[in-house]
């Protein structure tokens, strides 16, 4: 540790070599620091004399960065975001309480937050961070501590913790019932049908458990639940949707079933997924409980 203490540049020079970098100027870097230009020079001279590499090419009053600036200009960038991110993360939670976690978007919106305050309640010192993920990632390429999945628990590299089930349901505005009787699932293969992304098999995978073997339907594709459901409500078709993210929809009327045949995939539920090395976390340790008492009430809820 000794030895790359010593390797370690100053912050001020980093910081003046980022910003010139960045803006391709002197001037500008010494504006944006409230530093003089000559002040900004002599920062970038001292970093190119430590690492004995010229970072910029000077000619004519105009400074462009040589190839191995343009690499150090990346690094340094991304260290010192995380070193800003960090020094956020302490004003905002001073006793170290904070969870950066990745949620699917409607699930988040739909599911989580509304749940959240008793979460703060019995946590108050915990603070997340959320960030938005459709896809599974790298954790050693995120500054993240868990993620909320959904899909199988084959996640690379990470610990995948079982939530919960997804139930999902055949759902259409009132209107369009009325407009299209359904008695059977088999009357579905003739009417518009509408598709998340996320989830391309869902319909051939409730079509099949109702034993109409691999029928996608026609219809439009939307990117996310919450799309899905409000073409739904406007009419425009049938849509496979998770009742848990639709609640509200579903009391109030705009939703009702085209058919009661509810389908769960046991292959595939939410899952709280984390590095083996952020385990032992404490804002984790305490979503972690907070969270798997939560989903337990709500698959209590729904009769399982």
């Amino acid at each position: 540790m000794g030895l790359q203490r010593r390797l370690l540049p100053s912050m001020s020079a980093l910081s003046a070599f980022e910003a010139a970098a960045r803006t391709g100027s002197f001037t500008a870097a010494a504006q944006e620091l409230a530093l003089t230009q000559g002040a900004v020079s002599r920062q970038i001279k001292a970093l190119e004399d430590q690492l004995g590499v010229p970072l910029f090419v000077r000619r004519d009053q105009r400074v462009t960065l040589t190839p191995a600036g343009e690499s150090y200009a990346a690094e340094v960038r991304e260290a010192l975001h995380r070193v800003g991110a960090a020094t956020l993360r302490v004003m905002t939670a001073p006793q170290g309480g904070v969870l950066k976690l990745a949620v699917l978007p409607t699930f988040g919106t739909r599911w989580l937050v509304p749940r959240l305050p008793a979460f703060q309640a019995a946590h108050p010192q915990v603070i997340i961070h959320f960030m938005t993920k459709m896809e599974p990632f790298d954790f050693r390429s995120e500054d993240l501590d868990a993620a909320i999945h959904f899909g199988a628990a084959d996640w690379p590299g990470a610990v995948c913790e079982r939530l919960m089930e997804e139930e999902v349901l055949p759902l259409c505005a009132p209107s369009f019932l009325a407009a299209h009787p359904i008695g059977a699932a088999a009357d579905l293969v003739a009417l518009p049908l509408l598709h998340t992304t996320s989830r391309p098999e869902a319909w051939r995978d409730w079509f099949a458990a109702q034993g109409i073997e691999r029928h996608e339907g026609a219809g439009m594709f939307f990117e996310q639940f919450s799309t899905t459901a409000q073409a739904a409500i406007t009419g425009l078709g049938v849509a496979l949707l998770p009742t848990l993210l639709v609640q509200a929809e579903m009391r109030d009327g705009s939703l009702v079933p085209a058919l009661d045949r509810p389908y769960r995939n046991p292959d595939r539920a939410y899952h709280l997924v984390h590095p083996p090395s952020r385990a032992h976390h404490p804002p984790l340790m305490a979503f972690r409980e907070w969270l798997l008492g939560a989903c337990a009430s709500a698959s209590a809820g729904r009769g399982r």
